[in-house]
């Protein structure tokens, strides 16, 4: 018996096949809406392994009050927020290693060979102007978070083994701007969900995979 007195045994409903977030997703630099084409353009950061892992989690405060003994509605107020891109790269470049390590490319003393080496000093070219994640639907409709002024605050490491590729982890982190259109109290973090169902993965002539909605 499927109900019980108006109840169901499960929570899956017509939707659910369509609703199910498959596979590790798309990494994006810099994607953004072309509202002359209709079409989202960007450029892919990389290949990965092993998934990846988005994070956006609240700052909550409790205030403290003589008799409220319990956490009480209207009490608990929130105070900022983090979030956070972890990427498994399998693609190493020299532009991945450099944002890994924050990092600038140097004269090089070895022909043939680009010379990197480790910044002191923060710059604005070291945020990427935003880092996205782009997972598909069992239907192939796109889920696309984007991350603004993202910078990479995880440090570069690598770890090689015998019959296994390395994999670069990286964590990306958004950081709020200083101009007229933004405040500090919240993260430049969205989230688009299409709202209809004809959305589709398409590929620009330069070869750049492109979601179209």
């Amino acid at each position: 018996m499927g109900l019980i007195k108006g109840l169901k045994k499960s929570g899956i409903t017509e939707r659910t096949p369509k609703s199910l977030l498959l596979g590790a997703g798309t990494i994006y630099k810099n994607l953004k809406w072309d509202t002359s084409k209709s079409i989202w353009q960007g450029e892919i950061f990389g290949a990965t392994s092993g998934g990846n892992t988005f994070k956006l989690t609240p700052e909550i405060v409790k205030v403290d009050i003589d008799g409220a003994v319990v956490d009480t509605k209207g009490l608990t107020q929130k105070q900022g927020e983090t979030a956070s891109l972890e990427i498994n790269l399998v693609e190493i470049t020299p532009a991945s290693l450099k944002m890994a390590m924050i990092g600038e490319e140097v004269s090089s003393e070895a022909t043939g060979f680009t010379k990197l080496a480790t910044k002191s000093v923060l710059s604005d070219e070291d945020y990427v102007d935003n880092i996205a994640f782009v997972g598909f639907l069992a239907d192939d409709t796109p889920i696309i978070i984007i991350m603004e002024n993202a910078l990479c605050t995880s440090g570069l490491e690598l770890s090689g083994k015998n019959k296994e590729n390395t994999v670069i982890p990286v964590t990306f982190q958004p950081y709020a701007a200083f101009d007229v259109n933004t405040s500090q109290d919240k993260l430049p973090v969205y989230i688009y969900y299409p709202n209809s169902e004809s959305a589709s993965t398409e590929v620009t002539t330069d070869g750049t995979e492109t979601t179209k909605g």
